[in-house]
C-alpha cells in the first residue's frame, strides 16, 4: 500500500506540472498569435486548473468507476466551496463584485439543481444515471455559461506576463504543450488506478476514496491559485477561481464524462449535493453582512469548520 501511496503523490505532482505547463505553453501560443488575454483566461486557464480533475474523471469513465467519477466531482466542489475559499478568507477577507454576487454564484446553485434534476430521474432519460443525454444537456449548459462570461467580462484582462510568453521560442512553446499533456495523462491514471487499489486493500468504498484523497489532489491548482491571490489581497481570483470551476467541473467535465460512458449515479451522493446548494446558497447570503459584499475572516472561519467536520463524518461512516 505504501507504494500506491507514493504513485499517487507522484501523479498528483504531474496533474498539477502538467496543467502548469499546458497553461504555459498554451497561453505563449496564443499570445504569439494575438489572441486576447479574455479569451485565453476563459478557455486555457479555466481548462488548465481543471485539467486534473478532467483526466482523472476520463481515466474513471472509460474504466467504468463512477463513484470515482461523481466523487471526484462532488468532491472537489466542496473543497473548492469551503475548504479554499475557507482559508482564503481566513488569509485575506474577500471583497466580491456585484455581478459575481448576483449572476455567477446563482448559475453555481444552478448547476447543483441541474445535475441533482438529472442524475434522480426527475426527467425521461432515466433514475440514477448520468447518460449522454444528460451530458449534451450540460454541454448545453456549459455553452450557456461560456456565451454569459463573453458578454459580461469584455473589459477584463488576465496578468499573463505578456512579454514573457511572447518571447518564448516555438521550440519551447510546443515542448511544454506536450509534456504538459503527457504529464496529466500519465498523472491521471496513476491517481485513478492508485486509488482503487488502496480502496481495496483497505475495504474503503471508492466514493470516500473519490471524495477525500482524488478530490483534494485534483483541486490543488485551485487551491495554489486562492491561497496566493488571497496573500496578494486579489479577491476576483480567489473566489471567481472557486467559483468558476465549480460551474465548470459539473457542466463541463461531468458532460464529458457522461459522454464518454454513462456514469451510474449511487444516491448516496444527494448529501455533497445538499451540502453544495446549502454552501454555495449560506455563501449568497454571507455577501449581505456587514454592509458589504464581502467574506469576511469569521465566515471563512464557519466554512472551513464545515469541510473539518463534513470529512470527520465521512471517515466515522467507513469506520
Amino acid at each position: 500500500m505504501l507504494i500506491s501511496v507514493l504513485i499517487i503523490v507522484a501523479g498528483f505532482v504531474l496533474l498539477i506540472k502538467g496543467a502548469d505547463w499546458l497553461v504555459t505553453g498554451a497561453s505563449a501560443l496564443a499570445k504569439k498569435h494575438n489572441v486576447s488575454d479574455l479569451v485565453i483566461g476563459l478557455t486555457i486557464v479555466s481548462f488548465g486548473t481543471s485539467a486534473p480533475e478532467l483526466v482523472v474523471n476520463t481515466v474513471a469513465s472509460i474504466n467504468q468507476h463512477s463513484d470515482i467519477v461523481f466523487g471526484n466531482i462532488l468532491g472537489s466542489n466542496v473543497v473548492n466551496l469551503f475548504l479554499i475559499l475557507g482559508l482564503s478568507a481566513i488569509i485575506y477577507p474577500i471583497t466580491v463584485h456585484s455581478n459575481t454576487v448576483w449572476r455567477e454564484i446563482p448559475i453555481s446553485i444552478l448547476a447543483v439543481g441541474v445535475l441533482f434534476v438529472l442524475t434522480n430521474g426527475f426527467i425521461m432519460t432515466g433514475a440514477n444515471v448520468l447518460s449522454r443525454i444528460d451530458g449534451v444537456i450540460l454541454l448545453a449548459f456549459f455553452a450557456g455559461f461560456l456565451y454569459y462570461i463573453f458578454l459580461q467580462m469584455k473589459t477584463d484582462r488576465l496578468d499573463l506576463n505578456e512579454e514573457n510568453l511572447k518571447q518564448m521560442t516555438n521550440l519551447k512553446i510546443w515542448v511544454l504543450i506536450i509534456v504538459g499533456l503527457a504529464g496529466l495523462v500519465l498523472g491521471g491514471k496513476l491517481v485513478v488506478d492508485n486509488a482503487i487499489k488502496i480502496a481495496t486493500f483497505l475495504g474503503v468504498s471508492e466514493k470516500i476514496i473519490g471524495l477525500t484523497i482524488v478530490a483534494i489532489g485534483t483541486s490543488l491548482p485551485e487551491l495554489m491559485t486562492s491561497v496566493v491571490a488571497a496573500l496578494k489581497k486579489n479577491s476576483d481570483i480567489a473566489i471567481g477561481n472557486v467559483i468558476g470551476s465549480n460551474i465548470f467541473n459539473i457542466f463541463f467535465i461531468l458532460s464529458v464524462s457522461s459522454l464518454i460512458n454513462p456514469v451510474q449515479f449511487d444516491p448516496s451522493f444527494n448529501t455533497e449535493l445538499y451540502l453544495l446548494a446549502g454552501g454555495t446558497l449560506v455563501l449568497f447570503i454571507a455577501m449581505f453582512t456587514g454592509g458589504r459584499k464581502k467574506l469576511d475572516r469569521w465566515e471563512g472561519a464557519v466554512l472551513l469548520g464545515i469541510y473539518l467536520l463534513y470529512t470527520g463524518w465521512l471517515i466515522a461512516g467507513e469506520i
